[in-house]
């Protein structure tokens, strides 16, 4: 048998962990992941994820790929309850499927989908899974605001400073805030995302729903292209990925 390429599909709760990516001093996802594949499959391993999700980020659907070398495909995708007993509870594997030699878990991802989740009453069952917040919100104007977001690609005011990215153009297809029960959620979907983006973009928003300035200030923060006039990032406990999209996945 020679080497073949996986997709693993997973879903975490982020509160425990410093993000996905592995990085030196810090707990992350991508190194619990790691090291239950290494250890059940008895090859180092060295999986990629289909993006990175910030310290405290939630994720109820994420995709990586790792590459097994000799392994029986159909052993590999009925082996899901064996690793979950070697992750801790918090991060869960859903499918482990193969995939094609090239397929990629980032790059070939078409679509992203995230919801930030807001809470009005101390419930200590949302504590680290929602944001507490206090106070009024014009919910119209906030939406008036996250419809004009789909007018622009250039997104450079709602990323973080000194990332590696060649550019920071997103196509957005969606953005709104709804109600669930008690709870407002803001959805938003596009090809890609910034680092940071979708918790400054919920900052700005929130300025607008707080009336702290007008809906039509949306236009002149992104066009400005300058981080410092945009919302303060909100805080992580309420982010999460929820859809991941490719063409060849279903």
């Amino acid at each position: 048998m020679t080497s073949n390429r996986f997709f693993i599909e997973l879903a975490y709760n982020g509160t425990a962990y410093h993000g996905w990516q592995v990085q030196p001093n810090a707990v992350t996802v991508q190194e619990c992941l790691d090291k239950a594949l290494t250890t059940f499959f008895r090859q180092p391993l060295s999986s990629l994820g289909c993006g990175r999700t910030d310290t405290g980020v939630h994720a109820t659907q994420f995709f990586a790929h790792v590459d097994l070398q000799h392994v029986d495909p159909e052993k590999v995708s009925q082996s899901v309850g064996s690793i979950n007993a070697l992750l801790p509870y918090d991060i869960a594997i859903k499918r482990i499927f193969l995939v094609a030699p090239d397929a990629h878990a980032r790059f070939h991802a078409t679509s992203r989908a995230y919801k930030y989740y807001l809470h009005f009453h101390k419930d200590p069952f949302r504590l680290d899974r929602s944001w507490l917040f206090k106070g009024d919100l014009d919910l119209d104007a906030m939406n008036r605001a996250a419809e004009i977001l789909q007018q622009y690609t250039d997104f450079s005011c709602f990323s973080k400073s000194n990332t590696q990215t060649f550019t920071n153009n997103c196509k957005i297809t969606m953005a709104k805030f709804e109600w669930e029960g008690d709870a407002l959620v803001f959805s938003i979907e596009a090809d890609r995302f910034l680092r940071n983006m979708v918790r400054a973009i919920v900052g700005t928003l929130i300025r607008i729903g707080k009336k702290e300035i007008a809906v039509e200030a949306i236009e002149e923060i992104i066009n400005s292209k300058n981080r410092s006039n945009a919302g303060q990032s909100v805080p992580a406990c309420g982010l999460y990925l929820v859809r991941v999209t490719y063409p060849f996945v279903k």
